[in-house]
């Protein structure tokens, strides 16, 4: 982590417009967990009572939290927004202004490609991956807590459930983001070959086309363009058992808490309003883990490009 603190230190500048987002973020979350709750009693009070003010009243406290979380979200991304594209910047200028102070043995050392794979590439991974995680690295535990405490808090029996889908989706992005995160090592070393055999055949077409060189070079590019089409094909493959991982777990939640759901229903235990919520809060958890594996891709192309 020490490694990431000199990154990290050009955010600062940004860090209102963070926490501005965090909060917001928090407050949507809050506002997503109560609607299942109110759904609940409506289920459960409002229709077999024929109650329709009641009706009316809850639907009414659902469609204002929706509202509310419609809009704690427009402005979380907002603020969200300056603060990855502001860090983006700050970074992109700190490279740039490190670039003017090299020694002609540093400007020897690194190749003008690889330099401008810095500035475009890396600098783009390390946003993108630094705005989804403001969104996912934050939301989802949040989720995860919120709706764990609210299947606790309906069913405790059942609730153990989510705990076995989580660890394992856990163990399963841990293995895949380990071994993605050396094959992107990888590809960016071949985004440097690319960018070189772009930027002599631009810089010197001329010299190339004098000496009928341009079979060669083709052969040159093709040749890095196979290697990096290769590595990523590798990297993309192995990350696509996040969805079958995500199914899995998703299903499993489904069955058992609809079996379980079902014989504390016949004892009395469990009213088929709580079962609705719970099954509310399922998709609820799953989801934000379903984030968090998509998320997995861009966490990995940023750690090798930090």
């Amino acid at each position: 982590m020490g490694d990431l603190k000199p990154i990290f230190s050009y955010l600062k500048p940004y860090r209102r417009e963070l926490a501005a987002a965090i909060i917001l973020l928090l407050a949507e979350c809050i506002f997503e967990m109560v609607i299942p709750l109110l759904m609940t009693d409506i289920v459960d009070v409002g229709v077999p009572n024929h109650d329709i003010g009641f009706l009316y009243r809850q639907g009414g406290l659902m469609a204002l939290c929706a509202v509310l979380a419609l809009v704690s979200g427009f402005l979380y991304a907002r603020f969200a927004a300056r603060a990855a594209y502001g860090f983006g910047a700050q970074l992109r200028l700190a490279e740039y202004q490190k670039m003017q102070d090299y020694a002609f043995s540093n400007l020897d050392r690194f190749s003008t490609a690889s330099l401008v794979t810095r500035m475009t590439t890396d600098i783009t991974n390390v946003q993108m991956a630094f705005m989804m995680c403001t969104r996912v690295a934050v939301r989802a535990p949040l989720n995860l807590i919120f709706s764990f405490a609210m299947t606790m808090y309906i069913c405790s029996e059942i609730a153990p459930t989510f705990l076995i889908a989580v660890i394992f989706l856990m163990v399963v992005l841990g293995v895949i983001m380990v071994v993605t995160l050396k094959i992107f090592n990888e590809v960016f070393r071949r985004y440097d070959d690319l960018n070189a055999s772009v930027q002599e055949n631009v810089g010197a077409i001329r010299v190339v086309k004098a000496f009928v060189r341009e079979d060669y070079e083709g052969k040159k590019f093709n040749k890095a363009s196979d290697m990096l089409y290769k590595l990523s094909v590798k990297a993309e493959s192995l990350l696509a058992f996040n969805n079958p991982a995500m199914m899995i777990a998703v299903y499993f939640c489904i069955i058992m808490v609809s079996w379980m759901g079902a014989q504390f229903i016949v004892a009395g235990d469990l009213t088929t309003g709580d079962l609705t919520s719970l099954f509310s809060y399922i998709m609820s958890l799953l989801m934000s883990l379903m984030m968090l594996s998509m998320v997995v891709v861009m966490i990995s192309m940023s750690m090798a490009s930090i």
